[in-house]
């Protein structure tokens, strides 16, 4: 069995027999990672300023099913431009096919999050959510490393390292503005 990789706009794709397209790949990656780093944000903010568990988890599903439609809205209408201006067929990718992907791989990222919250209590959910989204990002980040055959080690770091500045910035917010 042959490596995946990702499809390349520059390769004719009977040259690339297992090959990802590059725009799905995209859709899945960032889907996977603002769904854990927004999520875990608003999770670790909330839960900071609030101890109610039942508005952590109402405030962490809106805002995660919103999010995850609005990224597919985003990821719909962005490709579509693409399309539009793409005068040489190079763009071949289903549009609704990666608003699906974009959907779908969102609502995974911020079950990193919203998973422990359901079913741990305060403040122990809230170390468990970090935790468990600092895991996702690394594996996400080596993974994204494998398929586009280039640092997987330095990928993981560099996706734990953005994640875990944006999440530390939720969780800085929920500090100072704790009800």
């Amino acid at each position: 069995m042959g490596r995946w990789t990702c499809r390349r706009y520059d390769t004719p794709v009977q040259d690339q027999p297992r090959s990802l397209h590059e725009d799905y790949l995209r859709a899945l990656l960032f889907g996977l990672q603002d769904g854990i780093v927004s999520t875990t944000g608003v999770v670790v903010g909330i839960s900071t300023g609030v101890s109610d568990k039942a508005i952590i988890i109402l405030a962490a599903l809106v805002a995660v099913s919103v999010e995850a439609s609005s990224m597919a809205a985003g990821q719909y209408t962005s490709e579509k431009a693409v399309h539009q201006m793409d005068r040489t067929g190079r763009h071949t990718d289903s549009l609704l096919l990666g608003s699906l992907i974009m959907f779908l791989a969102y609502l995974a990222g911020g079950s990193f999050s919203i998973v422990p919250t359901v079913l741990i209590d305060q403040p122990l959910a809230r170390l468990v959510a970090v935790a468990s989204s600092f895991v996702g990002l690394f594996a996400i980040g080596y993974l994204k490393g494998v398929l586009v055959e280039g640092k997987p080690l330095r990928s993981a770091i560099e996706l734990f390292v953005i994640g875990g500045l944006a999440t530390a910035l939720g969780l800085v917010v929920g500090r100072v503005l704790k009800v």
